[in-house]
């Protein structure tokens, strides 16, 4: 299936690791100029330089100043984006009990602003060319709250519910907005947390993640490719009456449909 989109320009954000690497390193294969962005420049330079047609730009997701001049760098070289995905590092565990006022504030301003303001500044001229894709990389945790990510769970259900009503108003501008939940992906990120797991409970980390495979319907943890290839999908032609969904890759580990 051609996915549509050979010469389309994506910007994904934080993408030299993780999820985010590989939704980029997904587009990338499917034609699309992919600009990977993140901290540190020399491992965006590492990945881009593995693409057909990608750049590497320095971001830092939580600076307004750096978004601003990411988005310029990517104009620069490719001209107009179409394809925005949202994307970067979530709040550390912590039971809702225990959050502070600090850390709510915190996980709004790690994980619903810097969206808003990368939207605000691609949604004008996708609106007006008639055509883009916005698509947040999201958790299970905006269907069913993870315990021990308070954080992330408050911050990214915002986040949700910001882009469900952004949806409605611009899909007749050919304009779509999803969401994409991942479930348990095998990424240094999810091993970190069933390390913290097993800290915890003071058990090894492989028990953990073996106790995680065991409540997954199919047996193991996702891949980073199979994820990328689902956004992919998302982010393409071929998904032009898919918008407001919040669609979950889940392996089938949330029980409601």
């Amino acid at each position: 299936m051609d996915l549509g989109l050979t010469g389309r320009t994506a910007f994904v954000a934080a993408s030299t690791a993780g999820l985010g690497r590989a939704v980029a390193e997904s587009l990338g294969r499917e034609g699309a100029n992919v600009v990977i962005t993140g901290r540190r420049l020399a491992a965006a330079q590492e990945v881009a330089a593995a693409l057909p047609s990608a750049i590497a730009v320095e971001l830092d997701v939580t600076d307004a100043a750096s978004r601003a001049a990411a988005i310029a760098a990517t104009e620069t070289a490719f001209g107009p984006i179409d394809i925005l995905v949202i994307n970067g590092p979530g709040p550390s565990p912590s039971t809702a009990a225990d959050l502070s006022t600090a850390d709510v504030a915190a996980a709004f301003d790690q994980l619903v602003s810097p969206g808003h303001d990368l939207i605000q500044r691609t949604l004008p001229g996708m609106r007006n060319r008639g055509w883009g894709r916005i698509l947040a990389v999201g958790s299970t945790g905006v269907v069913a709250p993870l315990p021990h990510l308070a954080g992330s769970n408050l911050g990214r259900a915002a986040l949700a519910g910001y882009l469900k009503t952004l949806a409605s108003e611009v899909g007749a501008d050919g304009v779509t907005v999803n969401m994409l939940l991942p479930g348990r992906i095998a990424t240094d990120r999810v091993a970190r947390l069933d390390a913290a797991q097993a800290e915890r409970e003071g058990i090894d980390a492989e028990d953990v993640a073996r106790r995680s495979r065991s409540t997954i319907p199919v047996g193991r943890y996702g891949t980073p490719d199979e994820f990328g290839d689902a956004a992919a999908f998302l982010c393409s032609a071929r998904a032009g009456y898919i918008t407001g969904v919040a669609l979950r890759c889940d392996g089938g580990l949330v029980r409601t449909q």
